[in-house]
């Protein structure tokens, strides 16, 4: 279910938005609910093997089908011995 909202913004900044969203065939409302919407998100919490897959990857050191996490695993389990 939809409900009304009122904002206050400044002038100069509503000119500016309406020649946005007009230029991208948007409503304000829309636009603002889409803002809304990002703020309010939680956001999709990474594992640590997850951030280590986003890095870059050295270039030399490795070969391209090197499996990152796979030899994470196994120094853990050598370590830990499992």
């Amino acid at each position: 279910m939809k409900t009304r909202l009122n904002l206050t913004i400044d002038e100069d900044l509503l000119k500016k938005v309406k020649l946005y969203a007009d230029r991208n065939n948007e409503s304000i409302s829309n636009l603002v609910e889409e803002y809304f919407e990002t703020i309010v998100k939680k956001p999709k919490r990474k594992s640590l093997l997850d951030l280590l897959d986003e890095l870059p990857k050295p270039k030399e050191i490795y070969p391209k089908d090197f499996d990152f996490k796979e030899e994470y695993y196994k120094e853990r389990a050598k370590k830990y011995g499992f």
